[in-house]
């Protein structure tokens, strides 16, 4: 058993040099999401949720048993250890990015993305409203997998690249049976009349798709339901066909990338279609692509271990199939706390108004005067003139939480009013979530937040006044307040 085990490459039971170039892009792709994800969490994390945060870590540990909380932080929370965390996790990122454990044994790789999985997994455990995405799962989900790609002295473990389909179909199929259920607009094509204008971080290029013609959306929308609920079936067909749907889902969500800004998601999803790419189609279009074969037999421990995950990931499949079959369809569940196997989906409803939330503020001591100055934010829509960023793959959390508050979502109040307070005492962590501070570091005696209704300006309008958006208020949510005595 042990010798056959042994010579599972040259068998190809076990492993196949096909797919190099496939575990090449997965293992540096998927480091490189997770050093952006750490990246994100040493600049925001302490602000948003650390000892004097917006949601304090400590508080929620207080209220849940440690054992319910699979997170290092079970033991203790402070923002120190979770800048220690996030540079480890940065410094095992580089090592994968860079191919340095990727050069040795195959348990090298196994060490280094077990420990960014068990990291990450221990700051977004803890990180509620601001971290409940699906994408943290989904970055998990795929950083566990890697672990067991292996190195370059071994074949590529075809189960693992199978497993990657597998998590790349539940992404897509997910995605698609989610819009076809959820909302009339994906079934009458018509879902991006409203898309681009009100999805919550539009990107630099939006308001260009947004003014296409409308039977171009059309095309458009059902084009993408041929992506999501067809295609996904054709990456466990022979090659080239596998191939050539993975392409299909890496050139959509670069469409995605292009037309707005949905943190690492779309970048992630590219990363995981790529196992489907086989390295024979790919060197007969870019020859210099092609990299060299494995020379070694794979170490029987290590097949081993990869039965182990390939049977682990059979069985927790059960429940993610449940749910797509369903027809109460669940988007973005885990069904484990180790955020294994899940559940995705998005947009399964689209906004068709977008409302948007202005901070203000005044020094002025009487809260009617007329000299109340806005606070801008980083990504999201504020001032008219100001043409909207590129962000992606890069996450601003306090962003996404303003357009959920925006919606109306009552998770998001919990930690509005201690922003606001943290702007009243110009805490100076808070100001740099920001990226406009009217008072430059001075304490206002008033703030306030309006909410409006933003609409793209027309051509017209964009030509006349310069402005990427028109708004007009609606109501208002916080009325002035000052920190109390």
């Amino acid at each position: 058993m042990d010798a056959w085990l042994a010579t599972g490459g040259s068998l190809g039971w076990f492993g196949s040099e096909d797919y190099d170039a496939a575990r090449f892009v997965l293992q540096r792709g998927i480091a490189a999401i997770y050093l952006v994800a750490f990246v994100t969490a040493l600049r925001q994390f302490p602000a948003l949720l650390g000892e004097r945060g917006l949601l304090p870590v400590p508080r929620l540990l207080g209220r849940v048993p440690g054992k319910g909380v699979p997170t290092l932080f079970r033991f203790g929370y402070s923002d120190r250890r979770l800048r220690l965390v996030c540079w480890v996790g940065i410094a095992l990122a580089a090592t994968v990015i860079v191919g340095l454990p990727q050069a040795g044994p195959p348990w090298l790789p196994m060490i280094a993305f077990g420990g960014m999985y068990v990291l990450y997994l221990s700051i977004a455990t803890v990180g509620q409203v601001f971290y409940g995405f699906g994408w943290e799962s989904l970055l998990l989900e795929a950083g566990f997998l890697a672990a067991f790609l292996g190195s370059d002295q071994v074949p590529t473990p075809i189960i693992v690249i199978f497993a990657f389909r597998w998590l790349a179909f539940r992404v897509e199929f997910g995605a698609g049976l989610i819009k076809i259920r959820g909302d009339s607009v994906w079934r009458d094509l018509t879902a991006l009349y409203y898309h681009h204008e009100t999805q919550p971080m539009p990107g630099p290029f939006s308001w260009y798709f947004h003014h296409l013609p409308k039977p171009l959306h059309k095309v458009e929308v059902a084009a993408n339901h041929v992506v999501q609920l067809v295609v996904p079936f054709l990456l466990f067909a022979p090659q080239p066909v596998a191939t050539w749907a993975a392409a299909a889902v890496i050139a959509t969500q670069a469409w995605l990338v292009i037309s707005g800004n949905f943190a690492w998601l779309n970048w992630l999803t590219m990363l995981i279609a790529f196992s489907a790419v086989d390295d024979g189609v790919l060197s007969a279009l870019i020859p210099t692509l092609a990299p060299a074969g494995a020379t070694r037999p794979t170490p029987a421990a290590f097949a081993v271990v990869v039965a182990i995950v390939g049977l682990l990931t059979l069985v927790l499949s059960y429940w993610p199939v449940r749910n797509l079959i369903s027809k109460h369809q669940r988007m973005n569940a885990s069904f484990n706390r180790w955020h294994l196997v899940g559940a995705y989906g998005a947009f399964g409803s689209i906004t068709r108004r977008r409302h948007e939330i202005v901070v203000e503020g005044t020094t002025a001591a009487d809260p009617g005067a007329s000299d109340w100055r806005e606070y801008v934010f980083a990504g999201k829509p504020g001032p008219v003139d100001r043409r909207p960023r590129q962000f992606a793959p890069y996450h601003l959390r306090l962003d996404w939480g303003m357009w959920f508050l925006g919606l109306g979502s009552a998770s998001q109040y919990a930690w509005f009013d201690p922003f606001l307070d943290r702007l009243l005492a110009a805490d100076p962590a808070t100001l740099r979530l920001l990226k406009d501070d009217p008072f430059d570091g001075e304490r206002p005696a008033w703030v306030r937040a309006r909410v409006f209704a933003y609409r793209y300006s027309t051509p017209t309008e964009r030509w006349r006044t310069g402005a990427w958006w028109v708004r007009r208020e609606i109501t208002e949510l916080a009325r002035p307040r000052r920190l109390a005595p």
